[in-house]
This record gives C-alpha cells, structure tokens and sequence, in this order.
C-alpha cells in the first residue's frame, strides 16, 4: 500500500511539475508623451488591439495606430504587442506579450505565457481581462 501510494505521489509530481504559469512585467519609467503608436498585428486577434487602445485611453493616452512593421523610429513612444489563442476543451489567451519603445529603445515590457500550463485551470482566463490586467500593470 505504500508503495502504491509513493508511486502515485510520484507520478503526480511529474504530471504537475511542467504546468506553470509565467507572468512578468517590467515598468517603465512614466511617460510625458502622452501619444502612443502602436503598430498593428493583423495576425492577432482584433479584440487585443482594441482592448488595449481602450485601457491606454482610459488611462489619459492618445493612440495612433500604424501599419504593420513599421519601423520602432515612426513616433516618440511606439507599442507593440502579440496575443495567442489555444484551444484545450475551450479557446483561452495562452500567451500575451506587449512592449513598450522610447525612441526605439525598450522602455518596457508585459508578458503573460501559458503555453507550458498543462492541467494548471488557471489557463483558462478572459483574454480581455487579461490584456487589462497587463495594460495596468505596466503602465502604472
């Protein structure tokens, strides 16, 4: 019965040991441009775009969007972000990444990854709430 027991402990502890969930945000240092160019990714769903442009909007900044892969040079301060839906028994954001340029240099960064979350439920999270979520957390 032990054995039974170890073994089970054991076999869970494999399972579980690669569902994780990783989130990381570096702020940046408060912005006196109050415009915000963001550069389209047609490739993501239009729902992040707006989401974001929403929150940044809320927050007292003006957003210009720009064509896709313009260059980070284009406006003073330009935004970028990527967003990817999965499908495991329902569609969820498993991964969400936005950055933030000054003058084409990295100011500032969100990163939401849970591709690697296995059986973790957490996975399963509103993509808008989530894009909001990071939104505020990395523009304070």
């Amino acid at each position: 019965m032990t054995l039974i027991k170890l073994t089970s402990i054991f076999i869970c502890l494999i399972l579980f040991s690669g569902c994780s969930i990783k989130q990381e945000v570096k702020s940046y240092t408060p912005l006196t441009e109050k415009e915000i160019c963001i550069i389209e990714d047609p490739a993501v769903r239009q729902g992040f775009l707006a989401t974001y442009t929403r929150e940044l909007n809320k927050k007292g900044y003006k957003t210009k969007l720009l064509a896709p892969n313009s260059p980070l040079n284009t406006c003073n301060v330009v935004s970028t972000y990527m967003g990817i839906w999965s499908w495991d028994l329902a569609i969820y954001l498993s991964y969400a990444e936005i950055k933030v340029y000054q003058n084409a240099k990295l100011i500032g960064e969100a990163l939401y990854d849970s591709r690697s979350g296995g059986a973790n439920m957490s996975k399963f999270i509103k993509g808008e709430d989530k894009i909001i979520e990071l939104t505020y957390q990395l523009f304070p």
